[in-house]
């Protein structure tokens, strides 16, 4: 694999990008005086156990006091990490749909996934898959009674990027799928209306009433680098936490 064609190639910059824009959050939402004071606080207090080992009475002070400035300091962390919260979350699901999962492997089996709401009814036929061409649908509907559940099993045959057909009595769902080439974005689970929408944005929701989801079994895709495969996001918080240590003198963002 060329330097390219490796996601680290694009998922660096980004999350160096990441790290700088919750610098700026931070510097905006944080009470940067008092981080500062609470900070050269916390470094007297540990001076003071190195310096009066021998005191019992004097470490006992310094390790309340201690415990007390570590309090203020989490304290005035909580705000800005609030703001930084929903906009990273917002950006780490986008990202995971690109980096976390990798397009079918051709040749190799995969399961579709259908999740209904209601009990199937004894008197009501299974549903039927329809699969673009390149996608073998190798079994019937199997039906799992106890979890509502339809399961097909499908082979991709050569590279695909279409949209599976699930009929149902008086319906059509549709689901995207892909397989083979290289890494893109990839929507595993299409949902309904609902929470779960921000977990799974890659798609419109379901417009069917009876059906949850219905999803793809990608498999994962980890990150190879440094002779090691790792999941993606590891590599992305290292990168954005090694930005913005690295840039907060930059910006003289206290945290």
């Amino acid at each position: 694999m060329s330097i390219l064609q490796n996601p680290l190639f694009t998922l660096i910059p980004i999350a160096a990008l990441a790290g700088i824009g919750m610098l700026l959050i931070f510097r905006r939402t944080s009470d940067q005086a008092a981080l500062g004071r609470t900070k050269k606080l916390v470094r007297a207090h540990l001076l003071e156990l190195r310096l009066f080992a021998d005191e019992p009475s004097l470490v006992w002070r310094a390790q309340k006091d201690l415990l007390r400035a570590n309090w203020q300091y989490l304290r005035l962390m909580l705000r800005p990490m609030l703001w930084a919260t929903v906009p990273l979350a917002l950006l780490l699901v986008q990202l995971d749909e690109i980096y976390g999962r990798a397009p079918l492997a051709i040749g190799q089996a995969a399961v579709l996934t259908m999740q209904m709401r209601t009990p199937f009814p004894p008197n009501v036929p299974p549903p039927r898959l329809e699969a673009p061409a390149g996608i073998e649908v190798e079994t019937p509907a199997v039906r799992v009674l106890s979890e509502n559940q339809v399961s097909w099993r499908l082979r991709p045959l050569r590279e695909v990027s279409g949209r599976l057909r699930v009929h149902l009595p008086g319906e059509t769902l549709e689901k995207s799928i892909k397989a083979g080439g290289r890494l893109r974005r990839l929507s595993s689970r299409r949902v309904c209306f609902s929470f779960a929408l921000l977990l799974h944005p890659g798609e419109w929701p379901l417009p069917a009433r009876d059906v949850e989801w219905i999803e793809v079994g990608y498999p994962p895709a980890p990150v190879h680098a440094c002779g090691t495969d790792l999941h993606w996001l590891i590599w992305f918080l290292a990168a954005s936490m090694l930005s913005a240590w690295v840039l907060g003198w930059r910006f003289r963002v206290v945290f």
